[in-house]
């Protein structure tokens, strides 16, 4: 009995169980056919069992196998397929109520291997699986090609051989699952039920498959049998979740080997979606949580959204609480919990992250004894940590570990092994450092070697070739700085070269290697005084440092080591007076890092003093660059600061007194830098600022900003940017202390800066919206008072955040009818609190009782922000989102569609409306989630507007609009009936007819042509509500519509049934009109959808291919009526009801719902409703009166019942009235169905 073949023969219905025990009656003991009638009502009973979980019916089931299983000799065909449905029934038994001698039995009998296979997988017994493998053997040679049941024999054989591979690890298993499962797969074409099963399973053997092999084909097939699997799966189905899951992995894999980001998008998507179908409770809940969070680390890794490591290391938390002590798989979230920490850790630096990641290190290594395959990876982790808290807390204790955790981790590795590279880089590391600590040469050398070997197995084209060419050219010049064998220094010079090649400008260890080379060529010049050495050492120097920004933890490693080759290079020219003075109060040349912003401060005095003398602009430029170095060494709160800013401003006035001179506009590459470090410097202090909010920087950033904007004047290409910066520091520096001459110049700052750049350029976006901020900032802090002093402070962030509600039900963009811009949210809300209505607002809050505030904003807010909706057919030229976007429509030529927006903005702006929308243009098509949202609230948005023109440009002013193509348009029929209020206009902006009534729905000659033009009813025309009730008609409406995208069809009925389904574009037309019917039927158990002449869709048998198999049917032939007079219901006294209708009627209302699963359509019973009900005359010798039903969808047919009927006028009361229940059985009749 294959599983899904019992749960698709099975109904819900107890009428097919009661027919199956009939045909055993018929069938005695010795009887031929006993078999069959056995197993099929043992079939009932098992599929009874699947939807209701009645164990009674179970066990029944099983004692049928038994006595079928008795009629069959062991060679006979049936005999493989009754022993495998006896153990699926006793393996279904024991999973319910796990009582091993259920599957002890299944397996001692021999009855099949798949309670074998259930016992392998609960108990990890190697011989149970071994004896599985061979049943199944057995089994699928009794079930030769063409055998109803060979796909099942193969997919349970490649099943065991899938978990004997995990089990051992031998290939040779492996390849016998994925051969076995393509030829199951091969077994269950399309349409065939248990073709996701095998599409899932295939997949999951060739994504392991992948992970040995590497090889890419495999991948690429899984990720196309996975995408199959869920186009055959709707939602909700059991299996949906595990393909998304499995192609999340594989997505995940594609992207670690191709780094295309979209598949790691995807498989983030996938991995959410997968988590929400497996909820708390569920037993894989713990597995999406950790895959999803790895995904997320991955996407921190490429984009470093912090967010992202934020929530993977939440998510990893909750699957750590789900896998307590003893779980196989609570090692694995340990470990990645460390990963995720010590990643934010590099981050954000925050020592409880470093502790933490240690602490879950530590255990993760305790569940991965000796012999577990992941040991030598957590071995290699926690190493990493103990070595990275070394870095910051210098104990021996923590390096000699990690040094002792990797020598361990490299007798694991065998060689060539990727965590052997791994152990033998992080060892070398460690050797360094304790050579930096401890100065034992053997330690030096031994990193030496290592790095050797490390840089031979990453060959040129691997990724990390570069970090070990540096890595090892750095232990390079601390031999020779130890040894001053030359040799060492000129084989590190060259590594350094070839890393800078390896790792470009922006690679994270680019800053590294820059600097590392300068202290190599610095070393050279020492030693033997080549010039050149000297001259890219300072180039190198200042390259390093335009890597790491001000407040960078390296950053004053090179700056120190900047001013000593500085000094070094000054050192060789003649003209320095005083530099080697004895008293001064610093050495130019720094011992320490302590001393280098005296050196610098000191050196640029210096070439301020020569550029006095010889007047040469680089001097000046090279002094304002030193001097803002040495300003950000001593920040603010050091006494030496004022001294060192006051001689930088005596630079920074002199040089741009000199620059207004310049002819010439071209900026000089020093005055380039010193701007540049000045900006930067700036920065830092800007973020300090936010950082600790210490008002002290934020003027010093405000300071500074000042001197980069004197260095770039009106025509500059930089300016714009410099006035957001200065508005910025501004800005933070009002929200601090609040003086409004800060916000009024952020203001005029971002408003010069707008003027300076268009849409489209790099930083508008960004100055638009700091500076619709600032306004709201200045709308919001201004206080009014009235004569009794009442502070409208909170009225005025009231209104703003009633104003935002507001904007949020309504379409993101809208056009502004008097400007003719597009404007998003934020430009509507600085619109309204602009306006004059803002203000009268503010004037009424003002003088009003507070009772009737709230009252009076959301009517004033409402009223200001009404909306007029445009609704027509699109035509040639119709103007997109990027062609109005930031462009007024009313300066546009009026080619195209570009004239009838123009007319619509106009006839909306003429009636009083400010806002306007249009699908053309408020709409970024280009955005997927834009799209599905404007979708999805299209219905909404039509209904809460204020007005709905329709544009119907065939149509001539004289002429009927009955005939119009916007009939026949798809959208335009939810259009229609969401609008409260529509005017119809004419090809030239003409109201139709001249009819000029406020809304054309309340006239009743245009309701009447609607009528006439859509076949839908007044009533639904003038009040049309959202929702399923009566689906049919709402169908056969959009019947004889049409939409440019076959699937828009399917897509534009969804807001008139108030469902919120996935928009996917690119699936068929019979795929959207299946999940919008499917959806019905599960939702309301309408099955009046099933009513329709047509073709039969690929989705599903039972539903139409196409919407237009909805056009009205036919209407029936007249039934001849009876040839005596027949009298309507009555009686002159009611009477009760029999008991067996009183319990028919019961049985027949605790009858489940109509619904659609896993693409099975399940109809406990067809309900046909009774149109009318009429008496015959009663036949005297007998006690039974007889009825003539007029049903529909049925011929007239008679029934007789034992009492008589209570006449009722309004039969839709009877059902409420308890002696009328007969009547009530019979309003609608039931007809048992089977179809599923």
């Amino acid at each position: 009995m294959n599983i899904p073949a019992v749960q698709r023969r099975a109904t819900d219905s107890g009428d097919d169980v009661s027919k199956k025990r009939g045909d055993l009656k018929r069938f005695p003991l010795g009887r031929d056919g006993r078999f069959d009638a056995l197993t099929d009502l043992a079939d009932a009973l098992y599929g009874r069992f699947k939807t209701e979980g009645k164990i009674a019916d179970l066990d029944e089931a099983i004692t049928l196998l038994r006595d079928a299983l008795e009629l069959r000799p062991i060679e006979d065909d049936d005999q493989s397929f009754s022993l495998n449905n006896l153990a699926v029934c006793l393996s279904n038994k024991y999973e319910i109520l796990g009582v091993a001698g259920d599957l002890e039995e299944a397996i001692a009998l021999g009855r099949e291997a798949l309670g074998t296979l259930t016992r392998f997988v609960k108990q990890a017994a190697t011989h149970d699986l071994e004896e599985a493998i061979k049943l199944l053997r057995t089994a699928l040679e009794l079930r030769p090609s063409g055998h109803p049941h060979r796909s099942t024999s193969l997919h349970q054989l490649s099943l065991c051989f899938s978990n004997r591979h995990v089990n051992q690890q031998v290939v040779a298993d492996l390849e016998e699952a994925v051969s076995l499962g393509r030829e199951a797969l091969e077994l269950r074409p399309l349409g065939h039920s248990d073709r996701v099963l095998s599409l899932n399973h295939l997949a999951h053997l060739l994504r392991r498959r992948f992970q040995k092999q590497a090889l890419k084909h495999d991948l690429e097939e899984a990720i196309k049998v996975l995408r199959e699997a869920l186009d055959l799966h709707p939602s909700g189905n059991l299996y949906r979740a595990f393909s998304f899951h499995e192609l999340a992995l594989c997505l995940s894999h594609r992207y670690d080997d191709q780094g295309v980001l979209a598949d790691l998008e995807e498989a983030i998507m996938l991995g959410r979606a997968a988590l929400e179908l497996q909820l708390p409770g569920h037993p894989d809940h713990s597995v999406s949580l950790h895959n999803l969070a790895c995904n997320l680390r991955r996407r921190f890794v490429k984009l470093a959204g912090i967010s992202d490591l934020d929530v993977a290391i939440k998510l990893h938390r909750a699957a750590l609480e789900l896998r307590p002590s003893g779980h196989p798989r609570r090692s694995s979230s340990l470990y990645q919990l460390s990963v995720c920490l010590s990643s934010r850790y590099d981050s954000q630096g925050e020592a409880a992250d470093l502790e933490e990641a240690v602490t879950f290190a530590r255990a993760a290594l305790e569940f991965r004894p000796p012999g577990h395959p992941d040991r030598v990876l957590s071995l290699n982790n926690l190493a990493h940590l103990l070595r990275r808290r070394f870095q910051t807390q210098a104990s021996m204790h923590d390096l000699e570990e990690a040094i002792e955790l990797l020598r361990s981790a490299l007798e694991l590795g065998p060689c060539g092994c990727l965590h052997r590279i791994f152990s033998s880089h992080e060892l070398a590391l460690c050797l360094s450092n304790r050579y930096d600590n401890q100065g034992v040469v053997a330690d030096l050398d031994e990193a030496v070697s290592l790095g050797r070997v490390v840089l031979q197995l990453r060959p040129s084209g691997h990724p990390d070739r570069g970090v070990t060419l540096g890595n090892l050219a750095c232990n390079l010049r601390r031999r020779f700085q130890k040894q001053a064998v030359r040799h060492d220094l000129e084989e590190a010079i060259r590594l350094l070269r070839e890393a800078l090649k390896l790792c470009p400008s922006g690679h994270p260890y680019w800053s590294f290697a820059l600097h590392q080379l300068a202290l190599c060529l610095s070393c050279r010049y020492d030693n033997w005084g080549v010039v050149a050495d000297l001259e890219e050492a300072v180039t190198l120097r200042r390259a390093a440092l335009d890597c790491l920004p001000p407040g960078h933890p390296h950053r004053g490693v090179v700056l120190y080591s900047l001013a000593c080759v500085l000094w070094t290079k000054f050192q060789k020219q003649v003209d320095m007076p005083g530099l080697h003075r004895a008293n001064s109060r610093h050495r130019t040349r720094p011992r320490s890092i302590a001393d280098t912003p005296y050196s610098l401060f000191k050196l640029s005095l210096h070439l301020w003093q020569k550029f006095q003398k010889r007047a040469q602009l680089a001097d000046l430029d090279e002094a304002i660059c030193l001097a803002t170095y040495a300003l950000e060494l001593v920040l603010p709160a050091h006494p030496d600061y004022p001294v060192f800013l006051n001689q930088l401003a005596v630079f920074i006035e002199e040089r741009v007194r000199r620059l207004a001179r310049q002819l010439n506009s071209d900026e000089p590459v020093l005055l380039s830098r010193a701007v540049g470090n000045l900006g930067a410097l700036a920065n830092y202090f800007r973020d300090r600022f936010r950082n600790q909010h210490a008002i002290v920087d934020v003027k010093e950033a405000i300071t500074l900003c000042r001197y980069v904007l004197q260095f770039r004047p009106a025509g500059h290409p930089s300016r714009a940017s410099s006035l957001h910066d200065l508005a910025q520091c501004l800005a933070d520096r009002y929200r601090q202390q609040p003086i409004a001459a800060d916000l009024d110049e952020a203001i005029a700052l971002e408003q010069e800066a707008l003027q300076l750049l268009t849409p489209g350029d790099s930083g508008y976006d960004i100055s638009r919206q700091c500076l619709m901020d600032n306004l709201r900032l200045k709308f919001s802090s201004q206080v009014i008072t009235n004569d009794s002093n009442v502070t409208l402070f909170d009225i005025k962030q009231v209104i703003h955040d009633i104003a935002f509600e507001t904007l949020q039900t309504m379409p993101a963009r809208l056009l502004h009818t008097h400007s003719g811009r597009l404007c998003n949210r934020d430009m509507q809300i600085s619109q309204f609190m602009s306006s004059e209505q803002y203000k009268q607002l503010l004037s009424s809050c003002a003088t009003c009782d507070s009772a009737k505030q709230m009252e009076l904003i959301r009517a004033e807010v409402s009223r200001y922000f009404q909306y007029v909706m445009l609704s027509h057919r699109w035509g040639a030229g119709e103007p997109l989102f990027r062609d109005v976007e930031g462009k007024p429509i009313y300066h546009i030529p009026t080619n195209g569609g570009y004239g009838k927006l123009q007319a619509f903005c106009l006839v909306a702006c003429e009636r009083g409306y400010l806002w306007a929308w249009s699908d053309t243009c408020c709409i970024d098509k280009d955005s997927s989630a834009e799209l599905q949202e404007a979708i999805g609230s299209m219905f909404v948005w039509y209904r809460q507007s204020a007005l709905t023109i329709v544009y119907l440009s065939d149509v001539p002013d004289t002429g009927s609009f009955v005939s119009s193509e916007w009939f026949r348009r798809g959208w335009t029929l939810q259009e229609l009936l969401a609008s409260r209020t529509i005017l119809f206009y004419t090809r030239t902006w003409s109201l139709y007819k001249n009819i000029t009534s406020l809304n054309h729905k309340t006239d009743f000659a245009v309701l009447e042509e609607l009528g006439r033009a859509t076949g839908i009813e007044s009533r639904f025309l003038m009040n049309f509500s959202p929702g399923m009730e009566d689906a049919r008609s709402r169908l056969q409406w959009a019947s004889l519509r049409a939409t440019t995208r076959p699937e828009d069809i399917a897509y534009s009925l969804f807001g008139i049934f108030n469902l919120y389904l996935p928009i996917m574009y690119g699936e068929s037309a019979e795929n959207a009109l299946g999940r919008l019917l499917s959806e019905i039927i599960s939702r309301s158990g309408d099955i009046s959808v099933l009513d329709w002449v047509g073709e039969p869709s690929p989705f599903h048998s039972c539903f139409p291919a196409h919407v237009t198999s909805y056009q009205k049917l036919p209407s029936p032939p007249p039934q001849p009526i009876a040839e005596e007079p027949e009298t309507m219901l009555q009686a002159e006294q009611p009477v009760s009801p029999s008991l067996t209708l009183r319990m028919l009627y019961r049985s027949l209302t605790k009858l489940p719902l109509p619904r659609f699963l896993n693409r099975r359509l399940i109809l406990p019973c067809i309900t046909y409703r009774v149109a009318a009900m009429q008496r015959r005359k009663t036949n005297p010798s007998t006690r039974n009166y007889t009825y003539r039903i007029m049903a529909s969808g049925l011929r007239p047919l008679e029934i007789a019942l034992p009492e008589q009927t209570r006449r009722c006028d309004n039969v839709a009361r009877c059902s409420t009235t308890c002696s009328s229940l007969a009547l009530e059985v019979v309003l609608s009749i039931y007809r048992p169905s089977h179809y599923d």
